[in-house]
Order: structure tokens, then sequence, then C-alpha cells
């Protein structure tokens, strides 16, 4: 089946994590905490297909306002592909992003909003926090692997732009 993130197609399965979908194909989803709903960066909207997908669970329920949940948001680490069909997402990385690129005076009053949606979860969220156990080794492995996933994109960046600038790839850039 195909799922839409940021406005790309991917191949998904049943069963699949929205977070698990956007790491293999490198789509910019936050994820510093390596998915132990632990850090809040891996928020996404969803526009189309939320009934395909499982229900929010203990954690999200803690994290996401009910504004927040009615305008479709989830996270992608909790939240699993159940049924084949059309799922299209955003993260509110790209969103931020599409804002300062084109309407950089709505930034502060997303800021305000967002800060205000966390602000009134806070009580469930210390509550759900302070009753988790974590084993550390595997949230730390997970951060690591996040955090080596990011080292791999930097790096195919920069071999990228290394071939441009000495003319390897056949590009332009060289020039001038």
């Amino acid at each position: 089946m195909q799922i839409t993130i940021n406005n790309k197609q991917y191949e998904a399965n049943v069963g699949d994590r929205l977070l698990d979908i956007a790491r293999v194909n490198h789509e910019h989803i936050g994820y510093f905490c390596g998915g132990n709903a632990l850090c809040q960066t891996c928020y996404v909207r969803v526009l189309e297909g939320g009934e395909l997908l499982s229900p929010l669970n203990e954690e999200e329920k803690a994290l996401l306002s009910d504004n927040l949940v009615s305008e479709g948001t989830r996270m992608a680490c909790q939240t699993t592909v159940e049924k084949p069909g059309t799922i299209r997402i955003v993260s509110v990385v790209e969103e931020v992003k599409q804002m300062f690129e084109h309407e950089p005076l709505q930034l502060a009053g997303y800021a305000g909003k967002m800060g205000w949606e966390s602000l009134v979860k806070l009580p469930d969220t210390l509550g759900l926090q302070s009753k988790r156990e974590l084993d550390l080794f595997e949230v730390l492995a997970d951060v690591i692997s996040a955090i080596g996933g990011a080292f791999e994109l930097i790096g195919r960046a920069c071999t990228s732009w290394c071939c441009c600038i000495t003319g390897n790839c056949g590009c332009d850039a060289k020039k001038g």
C-alpha cells in the first residue's frame, strides 16, 4: 500500500509504525528519543486515512491535548498502520518549515498555541512519565540509532556536495 508523508509517496505495510516508514525513507519526522514517546518531536497531522491507523494509546492520550487530537495530530512513534488504504500525513516539522518559508508571521502564534497545548497536558504528561519503567539501555540504543541515521543523511549530503564542487557529478556547481 502507499502512504503519503510530506507530499511524497512511500510503500507501507499493515503493522508498520509511521515513524519507521518515515525513517526508512529519510522523511523528516522528529525522533530524538528513538521512538519511546519521551521527546514529543514526532507529531504528525493526519490529513486522510485516520480510520486506518491504530487508536490513540495511553501515551498519546497523556501527551496530546483534545484540540491537537481533534486537528488530527498523532505521535508517529506510537501510531501504526492497521488497515490498507490511503493515508496522508504531514509532520509538524514540515508544517513549521512551510510556515517559515511562506507565512513567517504565523510562527509566533503557532509557537504560542503549541506551548499552550503542552501546558494543558502537563499534569497528564508528568503522571505518565513518573509511572514509566524504561530500560535505560534500550532508550540509549534507540537514541544512538536515531543519531546514526542522522549522520548517514549528513554523510550522503556531504558526498553529493563534494561531487558537485569537484565537478564529478556533471552539474554546473563548480562553474562560477
